[in-house]
């Protein structure tokens, strides 16, 4: 039997039926709304929704309310279980490899099979892995990086999310907490905590809320002059347009920023070796000016065999996710 049909659903294998089938569900867990995608195998999106995430009593009715909204997906639709593949779900947390979720803060989730309770609510094959990870499937498989192997995504948001993918294979680690790109530490200097408890990480100075945290930093030790003095509430998009404008204290923070993902990723290459780096979140919305001012700064402190790195924007959107959970179906 071939790699492709070896870890598929045991009744199609007893059976003799390993033909793929024509339909999946892709879902993204997130902390407020949980995105659903009704898909053909091939790739192609038939419908997507969202219903919303009740993180009371410790999430106990997440994975309940996802089933309801499978088969009521497939009651309309008149679609039988026998012709679904399965349901990929991504979660804001570790995945290990037997499908057991370790700490969904977002969610109010300690450990949980999802694999096992959601397949059990459903009767159909499921798939789980973390959020960051399945969004860099996403993008390899029908987004930005398609017909890449070797990507590195990073999400840049209210936090900083990674994705490694080395080979066509998700780099989830022993406890699931491969990728986790937001939590290296890029200052030992650093006297304010991160959400994770430790210091000096990434996500403390690279995610819209660290470029905001850097921004009033700096105005608050110098006197310069600069427009960012005229927010009262002060957001990286404002940082970025107003280096985009030409405003010269906004253009050092932007490098600043930039240099610190860029020379972090110039790490992470060395161990992984990209064809594509991958920029997606809210932050990526700025466009150009950060990009090619991360790519800068990697070059700048890069391994010569990784200087050639292509850095491109994220093509999904928040879709990423639900692309990549099916795509975890198909192996």
């Amino acid at each position: 039997m071939s790699k492709k049909t070896r870890g598929r659903y045991v009744a199609a294998k007893n059976t003799g039926g390993s033909k793929m089938k024509k339909y999946a569900f892709g879902i993204d867990v997130g902390g407020t709304t949980c995105k659903i995608g009704f898909f053909e195998t091939n790739g192609k999106l038939i419908d997507k929704w969202e219903i919303k995430t009740n993180t009371e009593n410790n999430g106990a009715a997440i994975l309940s309310d996802i089933a309801q909204a499978v088969d009521n997906k497939l009651a309309q639709e008149g679609i039988s279980k026998d012709d679904v593949q399965g349901v990929g779900i991504g979660v804001p947390g570790p995945v290990k490899s037997n499908g057991v979720v370790n700490r969904c803060v977002n969610l109010g989730w300690g450990i949980v099979n999802v694999e096992e309770e959601l397949g059990n609510l459903t009767g159909l094959k499921v798939k789980a892995g973390n959020d960051a990870n399945v969004a860099a499937l996403g993008e390899m498989w029908q987004g930005a990086a398609k017909g890449c192997k070797d990507v590195i995504m990073v999400t840049l948001g209210t936090g900083v999310g990674g994705g490694i993918i080395v080979d066509g294979k998700v780099v989830a680690g022993f406890n699931g907490a491969g990728g986790e790109i937001g939590h290296i530490t890029v200052n030992h200097d650093e006297i304010e905590a991160c959400n994770c408890g430790q210091y000096g990480c990434l996500e403390q100075y690279t995610s819209a809320t660290g470029i905001v945290r850097v921004a009033k930093r700096k105005l608050a030790k110098t006197n310069d002059e600069t427009s960012l003095r005229n927010f009262p509430e002060l957001t990286a998009k404002d940082v970025f347009d107003e280096a985009k404008s030409g405003d010269a204290v906004a253009l050092g923070l932007v490098d600043e920023v930039c240099g610190i993902l860029g020379s972090t990723l110039s790490n992470i290459a060395c161990v992984v070796d990209p064809e594509v780096v991958v920029i997606g979140g809210g932050v990526s919305k700025a466009g150009s000016i950060l990009i090619e001012s991360i790519q800068k700064h990697f070059v700048e402190t890069s391994f010569h065999a990784c200087r050639n790195t292509k850095f491109v924007p994220a093509g999904l959107g928040n879709d990423a996710g639900m692309y990549g959970c099916v795509q975890m179906l198909l192996d």
